[in-house]
């Protein structure tokens, strides 16, 4: 038979990790105001329900809206460590969208941001790198994460983080150093990047590549890469089992080959043989460097040549489908075959 007694513990649908919600548009002005809550466990439980609703663009501008960031902020200093978190979690999840990487630069959350590269807690500094690397991948966001000075201290942290956030840090110094390298350049950059151009994942490999790309642009980085022997490595890489690792070294032996010391260094390290193998790459990136550092390195009379015997080779790819091949192999026919 049934009783009537009401049961004491919660309905299995509701979640006692996450804070209950107010109808409607109540809601997220509610969690806002229960964010100042002198209780650790409360500010939790607002904190996750927060993670979950702003996965929703419209909820995301609800929140913002409401006074939101603010109040992170002030979290970003919490002594509790899962509201720290919770709370750079909450800010990952804005800075996905447009209006929230506006809303997160223009109330100066960087600055804050900035002061915890040395958070003791794994995954509040993950989320701190994730913020960071979202933001950095738009010009507003790579002006802020320069003018705060962050690129030397992200430099100095590659040596010292675990691999996730040794990518995540790559990722926004890449981003950083094509709007200016200078910063990178004078912080030691070149050689701490060279150091992880061999390490064992393909990922800090593609990473460290692609930075070295953005770092070798500039006069000053193609000199630092011929000073500092990087490209015996990057012709090493030539023959990675990654195609963005193979892309990116090509990329930076194309960069470096445009001043003299770069080609010979380039020609003496053997450059051409793999370079001329991954013209057939199907790889469009692979394909387009390698003929593109092929040019260049053709402007030395030896390497023009040794590449004399493989026109027919470049030829073939005259007729490609892709427009970026079929004007490189132009351009290095071209040049091979120039005659004074």
């Amino acid at each position: 038979m049934t009783s009537a007694r009401i049961s004491m513990e919660l309905p299995p649908c509701i979640d006692s990790s996450r804070a209950p919600l107010a109808f409607g548009t109540r809601a997220l002005p509610q969690l806002t105001e229960q964010l100042d809550d002198p209780e650790p466990v409360t500010r939790r439980r607002v904190l996750a329900a927060l993670c979950d609703l702003v996965h929703d663009p419209e909820k995301a501008f609800e929140a913002i809206s409401s006074g939101c960031l603010e109040k992170l902020k002030a979290l970003l200093q919490d002594a509790d460590n899962t509201v720290r978190v919770k709370t750079t979690e909450v800010l990952y999840l804005l800075a996905a969208y447009n209006l929230g990487r506006g809303a997160v630069l223009k109330h100066d959350v960087v600055a804050l941001l900035s002061d915890m590269l040395d958070e003791p807690v794994d995954a509040c500094r993950k989320n701190v790198h994730r913020v960071l690397e979202l933001l950095a991948q738009f010009p507003a966001g790579a002006d802020c994460v320069l003018s705060l000075g962050l690129v030397p201290r992200l430099v100095m942290k590659l040596s010292e983080e675990q691999e996730e956030i040794q990518a995540l840090i790559l990722a926004t110094l890449s981003s950083c150093t094509w709007v200016d390298a200078l910063p990178a350049l004078a912080s030691n950059g070149v050689s701490v990047l060279r150091d992880l151009l061999s390490h064992p994942s393909s990922n800090i490999r593609c990473a460290a590549t692609r930075a070295m790309v953005a770092i070798s642009v500039p006069a000053e980085g193609k000199l630092k890469v011929c000073n500092e022997d990087v490209l015996p490595v990057l012709v090493e890489l030539l023959s990675d089992s990654d195609p963005g690792v193979k892309a990116n070294a090509a990329g930076t032996i194309m960069n470096t080959a445009i001043i003299t010391k770069g080609k010979l260094q380039a020609i003496k390290s053997g450059a051409i043989p793999p370079l001329l193998a991954l013209v057939d790459s199907e790889d469009t990136a692979v394909c387009a460097n390698a003929l593109r550092a092929l040019t260049t390195l053709a402007e030395v009379p030896s390497a023009r040549l040794e590449l004399l015997k493989h026109v027919s080779l470049l030829e073939t790819h005259l007729d490609h489908p892709t427009s970026i091949i079929s004007r490189a192999a132009a351009t290095a026919v071209r040049v091979i075959t120039w005659q004074p």
